[in-house]
Parts: C-alpha cells; structure tokens; sequence
C-alpha cells in the first residue's frame, strides 16, 4: 500500500460522497474495507461510531481516523485533504455552474435524481451499521441472523428515550456506553 494509493482513494470517495456524511459510508466500506483489506469491518465500525461522537463533519472525521489507522498522522492528512479537496473543487465548479445556468429547469430535475440516490446510500449505510452492531456481521445470507440480545436491547433502550423522552442524544451514548461497559465486562 503506498500513500498515493491512499490519498487517490479519498480524491475518489470524495469527489463521489453526493449526499453528506452517511451518503459517504458506503464509499469509504468499500475502499477500505472490500477492495483494498486496509481494515477489517469491525474497526470500520468502530471509527464510525467515533466520528459520530467527535464535533465536525462525520465524512471528514471518518477519513481522518482511517487515515490514523492506515498509516498514522500523515494518512489523517492525507485522507482528510483527499475527501476535502474533491469537496471544494466541485462547490467552486457548482457555483459557476448555478451562476449561469439558476433558471434552467432540466438542472432541478437532476438534483432531485441525485436526492433519491442520497436517500438510498443513506439507508445502505444505516444497515450496514445495524446489522454490524446487533448481529456483528454484514453478511445477510442466512435467513436467521445471530443478533445479540444485550445490544439489541441497549439500542431499543436508547432508541426509546431518544423518541419518547427527547434525551440529549450525548447522555444517551454516555449512559449507553456506561450500561455496555458495566454489561459486558461481568463475567459469563
């Protein structure tokens, strides 16, 4: 793996991350995780629950930690200015492209096609988030998954205060994290 093959990753994952932060998982999966075996699906997950945790951007914190993991402080630079750059340029390209053409509507045509797309990698990426955390695989080829009963119930738990009691989504994951700590570490 060399650093040009990292840094061209991210110029990718950035250029095609239409949709934001969660729109984004799926692209950075499938780099670093399927094609080129730099993490393995469970540290994958991990970072993204840390960027979640962590103020910014989720698709500029998720690239800085991988960059961290792969190959340490000058990876975080380098996947952080890969997935930003590609941002930049297409906000500058965008923007002389609005400017002359902001009445056309074929152009809002495109943009709700590419709302739709948005949409879906979202759900992707949420599935793939859930499958990982209650039944610690991505794989769907069985018909019965093994979903662990202790974080299905933490997620009902928290997913149950969120919506009904409106809980700071921050003390949910401190009381979470808190419950899984003291949950996990009895003995068996």
């Amino acid at each position: 793996m060399t650093w040009l093959t990292l840094l061209l990753s991210f110029l990718q994952i950035g250029f095609f991350s239409i949709g934001g932060g969660y729109a984004t998982i799926p692209l950075i999966q499938e780099q670093v995780v399927d094609k080129y075996h730099w993490l393995s699906m469970q540290e994958f997950t991990d970072i993204i629950t840390i960027s979640q945790m962590t103020p910014g951007p989720l698709a500029v914190n998720t690239s800085t930690f991988t960059g961290i993991r792969i190959l340490g402080l000058f990876g975080a630079v380098l996947t952080t200015f890969g997935c930003v750059i590609s941002g930049f340029v297409i906000c500058l390209c965008l923007y002389r492209f609005f400017s002359k053409y902001r009445n056309a509507g074929p152009v809002f045509t495109v943009l709700k096609g590419l709302r739709a797309a948005s949409i879906g990698l979202i759900a992707a990426s949420a599935g793939t988030i859930l499958t990982m955390a209650l039944a610690g695989t991505t794989v769907l080829g069985s018909v019965t998954l093994p979903v662990n009963g202790i974080a299905a119930a933490l997620f009902a738990v928290s997913l149950f205060l969120l919506r009904k009691f409106r809980w700071n989504p921050i003390l949910v994951m401190a009381v979470s994290g808190v419950a899984g700590a003291v949950i996990y570490s009895l003995p068996v």
